[in-house]
């Protein structure tokens, strides 16, 4: 099977890229939301970061994806002493015409016809389970599947009832999302459950839009020849990645940053703690990117709009979009003398 595109040669997007770092550091900082135009690699950067990630530890058999050393859960297998095995990160689609039986899972009817017995046959969130459901144009996503991923989302278990099935399993994934704002938005409860939302736009200039091509037609007419080019530069981020997982447990957040966090959440009205939250686990993650020992205000603001601007309630009487709301509040609340 071919590799997907290397993650390190896209052209551009530095806001999306960093966005899929960051949760691939932290997870807890909750899913991405990857919203613009058609043909800038949304779905592109998506796949690629998986296989960028260094391989998991799973148990050999598990229907679940299941990390060595935990619990047994429901319908699975495995033996006491089986091994684990190295395996790539997952990353799962869900289609927008998906049943909400291919989704949690239901009953094996073919165990159930062929041999009398009850079973349950796992659905797309067994399978995400430890890596990233993504959803393309996830703004048209129907309403029963949207309650279902908010449910399981906060939860991070995945419970089904039917046909006499009891099953509950664990459903910890990343859930990134794209699409076209044009085709229509998402419910707020749903915007709410990504933890950073990330613009991209159609390159404006001639040389980006130029080596695009370049490199996007030279891995289509050799795709190994194109991976071995960049495989420097994956190598090169991957480490940075892995070190920054390793890193991020020692960054320090004062008070004076939480404080910061908390002001700017409130000068821009966001509702809830939720956008604090995340503003701050993203600079964390950012300051471990970049090998920094503490959050400070460069890491707040270059990741502000990113964790703040789906947050935002509309404003009739400002056009300006809620990235420039979020960017003005920085610059007036972190320029400031006192906070």
């Amino acid at each position: 099977m071919t590799q997907p595109f290397p993650f390190s040669a896209i052209v551009g997007q530095d806001e999306m890229k960093r966005a899929l770092m960051i949760v691939a550091v932290d997870p807890s900082v909750g899913g991405v939301l990857i919203l613009g135009d058609r043909g800038c690699g949304k779905s592109t950067a998506v796949r690629s970061l998986a296989a960028l990630l260094p391989k998991i530890a799973v148990l050999a058999g598990s229907r679940y994806n299941s990390a060595p050393n935990s619990e047994l859960v429901d319908g699975d297998t495995i033996v006491d002493n089986a091994k684990s095995v190295m395996s790539v990160v997952p990353v799962v689609d869900l289609p927008l015409g998906a049943t909400e039986d291919r989704v949690v899972g239901a009953l094996d009817l073919e165990r159930a016809l062929v041999h009398g017995e009850k079973a349950f046959e796992p659905g797309l969130l067994a399978r995400a389970n430890r890596g990233f459901l993504y959803i393309d144009e996830v703004n048209l996503l129907e309403d029963h599947l949207v309650d279902l991923l908010i449910d399981v989302a906060a939860s991070g278990i995945n419970v089904v009832e039917r046909e006499g099935l009891s099953i509950r399993h664990p459903a910890k994934f990343v859930l990134i999302g794209s699409g076209n704002p044009e085709e229509g938005e998402l419910r707020p409860q749903l915007l709410d459950r990504f933890g950073l939302s990330v613009e991209v736009r159609t390159p404006n200039t001639l040389d980006e839009r130029v080596e695009v091509v370049k490199r996007r037609d030279a891995y289509e007419r050799d795709a190994a020849a194109f991976h071995a080019k960049w495989k420097p530069h994956q190598d090169k981020t991957r480490k940075r990645i892995v070190a920054a997982r390793e890193k991020i447990a020692t960054v320090d957040v004062s008070d004076v940053m939480i404080r910061r966090a908390a002001s700017l959440c409130m000068k821009l009205g966001a509702d809830g703690v939720r956008g604090e939250l995340t503003l701050i686990r993203a600079a964390r993650a950012i300051a471990a990117l970049d090998g920094e020992d503490a959050v400070s205000d460069k890491q707040l603001g270059s990741i502000a709009a990113s964790a703040l601007r789906h947050r935002l309630r509309r404003d009739p009487l400002d056009d300006s979009g809620s990235g420039a709301r979020v960017s003005r509040a920085v610059d007036e609340l972190f320029n400031a003398s006192v906070l």
